[in-house]
């Protein structure tokens, strides 16, 4: 099929390298917003470039008819815009806050976790994420997933980034050298802990996932999620 990349940084040229691998063209690289877009040459797009742009790329692909997958995070207060055009449209959508098939596996795991947590009043949760020096978001997009995860079953109501209620999740995210991202959860008393912890060794798993997203994609109207591509938690 015939992929245009919105963002042609690291990540971008991962996927290219993985799509071009899997027999996929690509067919447009598009870095500036002020880019002539040909849509009638294009199967599926998909989109690792910035908060401050993403938003305006997913909307042109859903108003031509192109079929988006998203994974940059950072601009999600408009997410609900993004699946109200999709409804509207009959368009395709994608986004993920992280593509790894790991991950994905590690957010069900996480939700089973934290409902079986859920009634031990004794123990506190926290998390930590690090990433590379260069991540612009602060938690990651996967870290709010992962919280979203927890407070979804628990008496939890929010997260944060300072000191933490009873009733909050303590995110602490750190920034070093070239990390491509670890995601530690624990649980604690104060005769225990309990760690769940997920380490990405590269990008390739975020940039596998991605491709795989867009092949599945490929034909179908709607808005949908990797536990939807992978058929988890069903």
């Amino acid at each position: 099929m015939n992929i245009a990349l919105f963002g042609y940084g690291k990540m971008g040229k991962m996927i290219a390298q993985i799509a071009m691998q899997r027999n996929h063209s690509i067919v447009a690289k598009i870095d500036d917003a002020t880019n002539t877009i040909d849509f009638e040459n294009i199967d599926v797009a998909i989109d690792f470039s910035t908060p401050d742009v993403a938003f305006d790329n997913i909307k042109k692909c859903i108003e031509n008819n192109t079929p988006i997958i998203s994974g940059t995070t950072g601009w999600l207060e408009k997410y609900d815009q993004a699946v109200n055009l999709c409804q509207e449209k009959k368009g395709a959508f994608i986004y993920a806050s992280n593509f790894s098939l790991g991950v994905n596996v590690f957010f069900e795991l996480n939700s089973y976790l934290a409902k079986m947590m859920a009634n031990l009043k004794d123990y506190g949760v926290r998390m930590e994420e690090i990433h590379h020096t260069q991540k612009l978001d602060a938690p990651s997009g996967t870290a709010i997933s992962l919280a979203e995860g927890i407070i979804a079953q628990t008496a939890h109501h929010n997260w944060s980034m300072e000191k933490a209620s009873e009733e909050e999740i303590l995110i602490t995210s750190k920034r070093e050298g070239t990390v491509p991202g670890t995601h530690t959860i624990t649980y604690e008393s104060k005769v225990d802990a309990i760690d769940i912890k997920h380490t990405a060794h590269n990008r390739e798993g975020f940039a596998l996932g991605a491709v795989i997203a867009s092949e599945w994609i490929l034909g179908k109207t709607g808005v949908y999620s990797m536990k939807d591509v992978l058929n988890l938690g069903r």
